[in-house]
């Protein structure tokens, strides 16, 4: 689960900084991949933006790379890579 504000994603490995490390096999995911920022719009409703924190591999939206310091807006049902691992965004339905 995402909450507001920055969401550091990356490898779940003890002691990493990150606050939304998950497990997984995949070394080409480092310990601080990407990051989410959850935020409001305008309109109030729930905005999403990724950005890269110059990782190894990189960070992909629909097998296109983004550029260093590159924040892009993503919705539900976006793919993005870390690596070899391709995450797919579910959000809420519960709109707060």
């Amino acid at each position: 689960p995402l909450k507001m504000g920055d969401n550091v994603i990356g490898r779940y490995q003890k002691g990493n900084p990150a606050n939304t490390a998950f497990e997984t096999v995949d070394p080409s995911v480092d310990l601080n991949h990407c990051t989410i920022t959850v935020s409001r719009d305008k309109k109030g409703g729930l905005r999403y933006t990724l950005k890269d924190n110059n990782s190894n591999t990189g960070t992909f939206i629909d097998n296109v790379e983004l550029t260093p310091k590159e924040r892009r807006v993503i919705s539900d049902g976006t793919l993005f890579t870390l690596g070899a691992t391709s995450i797919i965004l579910r959000a809420s339905s519960d709109e707060e």
